[in-house]
């Protein structure tokens, strides 16, 4: 079992009187900022003169550059993990560093001196902030990669505290350990759920079953999303009951079905493939190349034709669909 970490766990003093400052006013970041300036704190939004400095300011944020950055006692980074090894932020030894991902940290793509803390959100950048104005919090990883002065974990306790990280519980774990979990579940486990949806179709298919009826179980309805969410508020047992007997009967009996259907080799050598570094360091080529790879998957799996028979999904069935009257205007 892994440590949590509650609000009553951080020392928010330990941020008094401290500099702060956050790289990046985006998804996260702008997140991050306003949350802190709600707790109290007078982050400065350091960032290029860009739109995002504009916005920034318009919020009622004092804007500043890396040069700033670099001379806060605290500083959250919070761009792309593409983009962090690419900034000149020099830091000291009694300075505190934060990130919202363990990637860069865990395949040693940044490693400034100074305690070097991680935060990461189990939440859409966006989410961060109207959990947060809803008074609910979320969850985060919070990990320490260095500690040199002694109070790194402490010091990172009392940022995530005041983002609300703490408010629902955090977990502890390495930015190596969060990292890997967050890219297993992107390279292993949802191209297993994406084949298994695709198996899925055509076996509804070669029973004549209507694709958009098809579409409809599987996300259009809504039900998958509420039913997870039941899952999270309720858990596996509390949202059982409210399943027929016969669903109940259904999922239960035919657990069983797929064990002879060996994944474990296959997801063994993909998450060795992550642990090695190796995934790290093919991603790095991929963005040397310009993105080539990328963009020729993007075609194939996302392309054109996909988001059109989309659209019309979604136009004629779900929200989309509410302000249609009558079966002659589909």
């Amino acid at each position: 079992m892994t440590d949590l970490y509650y609000e009553q766990d951080a020392d928010p003093s330990l941020l008094d009187d401290r500099t702060l400052a956050v790289v990046g006013y985006g998804n996260q970041g702008r997140s991050w900022a306003l949350n802190l300036r709600d707790a109290g704190l007078a982050p400065r939004v350091c960032v290029r003169a860009d739109a995002s400095a504009e916005q920034a300011r318009e919020d009622g944020f004092e804007t500043g550059d890396l040069g700033d950055a670099s001379r806060a006692d605290v500083v959250c980074v919070l761009v792309p993990d593409d983009v962090i090894p690419s900034l000149p932020l020099t830091r000291t030894e009694d300075q505190l560093t934060v990130v919202a991902s363990g990637y860069a940290l865990a395949f040693d793509r940044f490693a400034p001196p100074g305690d070097l803390g991680m935060i990461a959100p189990r939440m859409l950048g966006p989410e961060v902030r109207r959990c947060y104005e809803e008074g609910v919090g979320f969850i985060t990883a919070v990990g320490v990669q260095r500690d040199s002065t002694g109070q790194g974990l402490a010091r990172t306790l009392a940022v995530a505290r005041a983002i609300g990280g703490l408010t629902q519980g955090a977990l502890a774990l390495t930015p190596k350990q969060e990292a890997v979990l967050d890219l297993a579940v992107e390279q292993v486990l949802s191209p297993a759920l994406t084949h298994v949806n695709a198996a899925f179709v055509r076996a509804m298919l070669g029973e004549g079953i209507p694709l958009e009826a098809i579409m409809t179980e599987l996300y259009l309805s809504g039900e998958v999303e509420r039913t997870y969410g039941l899952l999270r508020k309720e858990g596996f047992t509390g949202q059982l009951g409210y399943h027929s007997p016969a669903s109940q009967y259904g999922q239960l009996s035919r657990r069983g079905r797929y064990d002879a259907l060996d994944l474990d080799p296959v997801m063994k050598e993909l998450v060795e493939h992550i642990t090695s570094g190796a995934f790290a360091d093919e991603w790095d080529a991929e963005g040397r190349a310009g993105y080539p790879t990328l963009e020729a998957l993007r075609q194939a799996h996302a392309g054109p034709g996909i988001a059109a028979l989309e659209a019309s999904l979604r136009a004629r069935l779900g929200p989309g669909a509410s302000s249609r009257k009558s079966r002659g205007e589909i």
